[in-house]
């Protein structure tokens, strides 16, 4: 049995990434595993301020909800990296979390990675967020273990007609 942290910066509840996270979390708690999903836009997470005092102290000055947040992606077994993508990348939500990663970055290795990247663009449009996403967690020391791409969704919704349900419902089998 593992544990899987999920990461959703969708800006909309139940938006097209927060769907396909659920759809995820459906497979992998059917095949006996457990799931927590962090939605970003509803934590305090502020910009990192390269100040550097987390590599004397292991620890962030800013008091926000990031240190939960790195104590639980710390302990997960597989991590699940949800976004929309923006002017073809991932959104500034993830960005600024990845960002205030640092004071634990060394610490956040060996984990199964899941993307799940979604937008109104053809995969040929969502690959830049996910070569982006897949380049920081494997530097990391992570092993990327699955794309789910959500393509050619824009509008709320959009997404439960497409194959991508059936992929992140079998990627949480698998996990």
């Amino acid at each position: 049995m593992k544990h899987a942290v999920i990461l959703s910066a969708s800006p909309r509840k139940n938006g097209n990434s927060d769907i396909l996270c659920h759809q995820f979390m459906k497979g992998a708690e059917e095949a006996g595993h457990t799931c927590e999903m962090i939605t970003l836009y509803e934590k305090k997470i502020r910009f990192c301020r390269a100040c550097y005092a987390c590599f004397r102290t292991g620890k962030c000055v800013l008091k926000d909800d990031m240190a939960e947040i790195l104590e639980k992606v710390q302990k997960a077994d597989v991590l699940v990296i949800a976004t929309p993508t923006y002017f073809l990348t991932m959104n500034g939500m993830l960005k600024t979390t990845i960002d205030r990663f640092l004071p634990k970055w060394q610490e956040l290795g060996g984990h199964d990675v899941y993307l799940i990247i979604t937008g109104h663009d053809s995969r040929e449009g969502l690959e830049l967020a996910e070569k982006e996403l897949s380049a920081i967690f494997r530097n990391l020391g992570n092993e990327i273990r699955g794309i789910i791409w959500g393509e050619n969704v824009w509008q709320k919704g959009e997404v439960l007609t497409t194959k991508a349900m059936e992929e992140a419902y079998q990627a949480g089998q698998q996990m």
